[in-house]
């Protein structure tokens, strides 16, 4: 091998490895490509551990680059900013995420004098789980293709209810260690196929666990996908049409205990559709014993904030939610002392909401439920404080921003995770799809097809009970994550066996 190529071939390597790791997550479904691309990166690191920054930092080039990109659609498309400024924005944020990476492989080279079987079963893995752990909250955070999102039909989505989401990605890390460890000579082989046969095992284990229990009969539900284009929803002329359609789809459906509308589904301020609409509505609803939740911006008595909420409104009365945690420079600007001239270049409509306070908690007909807007249910450590109380979870979303891209179908990969890891059921209703049903073993029961008008109906048991990630939330894994670090540090190694000889 010539020289030239010697130095090129490990960057394209670790490229394509991020590239293919995509492919681990959906729509594409292919769960050992998530498994494979960070074990390529891992076996790179372990051979080339001087250029281990860039080794991470060009997995995850390859990895954002081909899965996140999505982004683009929604700031070319309604942005009205011209094409140039997209790419830019687009590029730039696919080089902050891949910086995570980046630092993980900069941190593996302190573990470069630890043994094969410490550093490919314990640091790097630990490595990586902690990169995805730290973009998860850092600026924000952006918990997009954790790597255990991918194994939502495979035996470690087991230690979903456990360990959480990240706790699943550590699943996978590890089996990515231990693959490269089985292609190792010697008696290391050993171990790690024994290792990667317990691992496996023990979370076909764990998915025989119901961690929730019965709580009242089951409810029959109703999602009511409108399937609005984004470019039409704040349209002044659009509203009365809109309306129309949600009431038109949903009066078939009075028979059910509960019939959701998307997130913004009333695209206006609540107050200038109560009397008109809302209100008879409500008398409908109430007559039929069957409650509905609904997307609506509200404003406060003041005039002087609003909020993206969800109301609850029918026979037992009416509660509303306000989303927590918004979208930066779609729902809020932040740094707004410095940043406030990039108002007037943006022309994103309903784009200076206030945050909501308290819990992801709303009574929806006799039970609390645990709510979330569009992109909070990314964030599992969130998604928990509304338990044990909520019976089970909903989730409203906006996924027309991004069309007919990858980012509908990771993102009900996404809250497929949320169920698995709370024990509970979960609907999720979307303006554009995908709109779903999901078990509280973050099972997909029923979804709807995605750009099309649809209803889609089922029945849920609210749960009680509480999975171990609800009581613990992240600590647990990252006292994990950090022990194993601890354990594969060359200094702790040479200690461990210089007790060894004096004993």
């Amino acid at each position: 091998m010539n020289s030239g190529w010697a130095r090129i071939w490990p960057g394209l390597s670790a490229l394509l490895a991020g590239g293919l790791t995509t492919l681990g997550f959906a729509p594409f479904g292919l769960w050992p490509l998530a498994i494979i691309g960070p074990a390529g990166l891992f076996w790179l690191w372990s051979v080339h551990p001087g250029p281990a920054f860039r080794l991470g930092l060009l997995f995850g080039l390859g990895l954002m680059a081909s899965g996140v990109t999505w982004l683009h659609v929604s700031i070319a498309q309604f942005g009205n900013v011209g094409w140039f400024f997209p790419l830019l924005v687009t590029g730039q944020f696919v080089l902050l995420m891949s910086l995570y990476y980046g630092l993980a492989g900069w941190l593996s080279r302190f573990f470069a004098d630890s043994s094969p079987g410490l550093r490919l079963g314990l640091a790097y893995p630990a490595l990586y789980v902690l990169a995805e752990w730290l973009r998860g909250w850092f600026l924000s955070g952006f918990p997009w293709l954790e790597l255990g999102c991918s194994q939502l039909d495979t035996p470690l989505a087991g230690y979903g209810p456990l360990l959480g989401g990240l706790g699943v990605s550590w699943a996978v890390a590890l089996s990515a260690g231990l693959l490269v460890l089985l292609g190792r000579a010697g008696r290391t082989r050993g171990y790690a196929l024994a290792s990667l046969l317990l691992l496996w095992a023990g979370g076909w284990g764990l998915l025989q666990i119901d961690w929730g229990r019965p709580l009242g009969r089951p409810l029959k539900v109703a999602l009511v996908q409108g399937n609005i284009p984004q470019h039409k929803k704040w349209d002044l002329d659009q509203l009365t049409p809109s309306l129309a359609l949600y009431a038109r789809l949903s009066e078939q459906h009075l028979d059910r205990d509960l019939i959701v509308w998307p997130e913004t589904a009333v695209s206006a301020f609540q107050y200038q559709v109560d009397e008109a609409f809302l209100k008879p509505l409500e008398q409908v609803l109430s007559l039929n014993h069957s409650q509905l939740v609904f997307g609506v911006v509200r404003l406060d008595a003041d005039g002087e904030r609003y909020y993206n909420a969800m109301v609850s409104m029918g026979a037992a009365g009416r509660d509303h939610y306000y989303k927590r945690h918004l979208v930066p420079f779609t729902e809020y600007l932040p740094l707004k002392s410095l940043l406030s001239p990039l108002e007037d270049f943006f022309t994103i409509p309903m784009s200076d909401f206030t945050p909501g306070r308290g819990k992801p908690l709303m009574q929806v007909g006799s039970y609390p439920v645990g709510m979330s807007i569009c992109y909070e249910d990314a964030f599992g450590s969130e998604q928990i404080q509304a338990l044990p109380q909520a019976a089970y979870l909903l989730n409203a979303s906006n996924d027309a921003w991004f069309g007919d891209s990858l980012a509908p179908h990771q993102h009900l990969q996404i809250a497929r995770m949320r169920a698995l890891e709370t024990g509970r059921y979960l609907l999720r209703a979307t303006n554009t799809g995908i709109s779903a049903i999901i078990g509280p073993h973050g099972e997909l029961l029923a979804h709807s097809p995605l750009l099309q008008e649809d209803v889609l109906l089922g029945e849920i048991q609210p749960l009680a009970g509480a999975t171990p990630y609800v009581r613990y939330g992240n600590l647990a894994i990252l006292a994990l994550l950090l022990l194993a670090l601890m354990f594969a540090y060359p200094c702790v190694n040479r200690a461990r066996e210089w007790a060894d000889r004096r004993a």
